[in-house]
């Protein structure tokens, strides 16, 4: 994943115009301004473009018509948000090149969900990633799901709409709170009024220009500092280029196995199960659609990493023969990149202000994926399961005031952002734990028959309490310490979500100290382990309590909601393996269940009208029945 604000030392806004290395000229604001009314534009287009025929289907899932490459460049652009682009070029400068191996991560991040939790969701034809959680268990799982992403997501938007606008403000003087402000409001309108086509299509637009912007930045430092040859040569001599390192050690911040294995976990969490992301996936007129997108994102994610890495070494090698600035010397990391821009593109008006278009491009692209996802899972999760039916017109007001609510309080968490002080990285790395125990959920449901909602509850219970463990616990303990950080020393938080993954330096005691030990040790698990321990936990403890409260004996289960791991492993031994393992097909799997209670649930809305062939198994043809529980088979198309 990216990068992102790096809280060790903590911005403040400055008034001091000595402390301020440059300020934007005319024709900066012009070009940041037409950023935001450009966004604008496309947004309330949609809005309008038919308004009075509008559906909910419209507003929240773009009516299922979007083709692959405007779903991709959307996944793109949530991936890649302000505090990425701030970020990882400043990990590239003090750490080297380590970071990049996170991009093998992609490949299985990228290639599971395309063929495990695409084809599950899509057939299911879901608006919600969590009704998945009542067709599989029950009312009580998709509530604790939904809220427990509501909460994670709420924490995250204030924090990503206020840190880019805090760093810009300590570099450039630009108004704070006229840039939050302006996001905030700019962002709220578009998403409220267009819904998810506006989305998709503002995040086409600022993808464009956060992939201009950074080119900008590559093309002019490597030409001042005589050309990407001059400054690779430079980065080796001072040992910025990294090689593979093997160490399998679960507790060093960056390895190769951290990055290549431990990062597949995270890009699950965003890329999987996470609303923002399933939501887009929806939203494709056909399930290959869907899954050509999630394909298309894998060389975009490359290229983007690769850039964001170049820009870091073009400003090690520029910084090698221009001196810094006292102000620059003594900067926060997140502020690195912002600073370099400036001095870098002083001379070239409108420059800075479209590398500035691109870094809001970033935060407006993240923070309206979380107003539309959390509109949605409140409407789909919290409202209609338990209010009588709307109408349509009051459901899509309904839908859109959800969006304004969201917005207004966006602006609050900024505003509570600023008051925090310290605490602000406790409240980021909360928004980082939640992702494993979500992932571990749905793994728990789609790859274990015998799981049940009791064994979902506690799991998820289990999971979170693990995870507000060792963060906290990390937090606490390094605060505690009072000692300064060290530059060859770090450890990072990461935050896994729909929309980018925030890495956090912590206070680590100095090198000259011996090496932490027990509770402190298992503290300095890398950040990157997080996902996978997590959702470990929930799978682990949800299987147990499972087993121990009778499995689903009793329960209905929907085969549609299994995806068959075992059967699809064994399907790949050769063919006297099968023999021997009694499997000579797998293309369908047997799953016997009581069906006695299927009408009840449809009367109840779980499985909801037209989408019966997608939501039920068929019953085998010529099976033998015994009672009413009948075998049904799981029928799977080729991927």
């Amino acid at each position: 994943m990216s990068v992102g604000v790096s809280t060790s030392a903590p911005l403040l806004p400055t008034s001091d115009a000595d402390t301020v290395t440059s300020t934007f000229s005319l024709t900066d604001y012009v070009v940041f301004v037409l950023l935001l009314v450009f966004s604008l534009v496309i947004g309330l287009y949609h809005a309008f473009r038919g308004w009075g025929r509008h559906t909910v289907g419209q507003l929240l899932m773009a009516d299922r018509e979007m083709s692959c490459l405007p779903v991709a460049l959307s996944l793109l652009a949530t991936f890649q948000s302000a505090v990425a682009i701030l970020g990882v070029p400043s990990e590239i400068y003090r750490f080297g090149t380590q970071y990049w191996f996170l991009g093998c991560c992609y490949f299985l991040g990228l290639l599971i969900p395309a063929h495990v939790f695409i084809p599950v969701f899509y057939r299911l034809h879901l608006t919600s990633a969590y009704e998945y959680l009542e067709l599989r268990f029950n009312k009580a799982v998709r509530v604790c799901g939904t809220v427990t992403f509501i909460f994670q997501m709420v924490i995250y938007m204030g924090v990503v709409l206020y840190a880019p606008s805090l760093a810009l403000n300590a570099v450039t003087g630009f108004d704070l709170w006229l840039s939050v402000l302006t996001l905030g409001i700019v962002c709220t309108v578009y998403t409220a009024l267009g819904g998810l086509k506006a989305v998709i299509w503002t995040d086409v637009f600022q993808t464009l220009v956060m992939f201009i912007g950074q080119l900008v930045v590559i093309i002019v430092g490597s030409a001042k500092v005589g050309g990407l040859g001059h400054v690779w040569e430079v980065a080796s001599q001072h040992g910025l280029i990294s090689g593979i390192v093997l160490d399998p050690d679960p507790f060093v911040r960056h390895t190769f196995w951290t990055l290549a294995f431990g990062g597949v976990f995270m890009m699950l969490s965003l890329y999987g199960v996470n609303q923002a992301q399933v939501q887009r996936y929806l939203s494709s007129r056909t399930e290959k659609a869907a899954v050509l997108s999630c394909y298309a994102v894998f060389p975009c994610q490359q290229l983007v990493l690769c850039m964001s890495c170049l820009i870091g070494l073009v400003m090690f090698v520029y910084y090698q023969e221009y001196a810094m600035s006292a102000q620059q010397a003594q900067a926060a990391p997140d502020q690195f990149v912002l600073y370099f821009v400036m001095d870098l593109l002083k001379d070239l008006p409108g420059l800075p202000g479209l590398f500035v278009a691109c870094l809001f491009s970033g935060s407006l692209s993240t923070i309206s994926s979380a107003f539309n996802s959390l509109a949605t899972v409140t409407m789909e999760d919290l409202i209609r399961p338990w209010f009588p039916p709307f109408s349509e017109v009051q459901a899509i007001m309904l839908s859109r005031i959800l969006a304004f609510g969201y917005g207004l309080l966006c602006l609050g968490m900024a505003y509570v952002s600023s008051q925090m002080g310290p605490v602000l990285q406790a409240a980021l790395s909360i928004f980082g734990m939640v992702g494993g125990p979500l992932l571990g959920l749905f793994c728990l449901g789609m790859f274990f028959p015998c799981a049940n909602p009791p064994g979902a509850i506690v799991g998820l219970l289990a999971g979170l309490i693990m995870a507000f463990w060792i963060g906290i616990g990390s937090i606490v303990s390094n605060m505690a310490s009072g000692m300064a950080p060290s530059p060859h020393n770090i450890s990072s938080f990461s935050l896994p979500s729909n929309l980018t993954t925030v890495t956090m330096t912590t206070l680590m005691p100095s090198t000259t100290l011996s090496k932490p030990t027990g509770l402190q040790h298992f503290y300095s698990l890398s950040y990157l382990w997080y996902s996978a321990h997590n959702s470990t936990t929930v799978v682990v403890v949800g299987l147990i309590v499972s087993l121990l409260t009778g499995g689903m004996r009793g329960r209905t289960l929907n085969p549609r909601t299994i995806y068959p791991v075992l059967p699809k492993l064994l399907a790949l031994l050769p063919l006297s393996c099968q023999k021997r393992f009694h499997c000579t097909s797998y293309s369908q799997v047997d799953l016997s269940v009581d069906t006695a209670t299927f009408p009840e649930k449809m009367s109840n809305g779980m499985l909801k009208n037209g989408r019966d062939k997608e939501a039920m198994a068929v019953p085998e043809e010529g099976s033998a029945h015994q009672g009413n529980s009948p075998t049904f088979i799981l029928q799977e198309t080729s991927l």
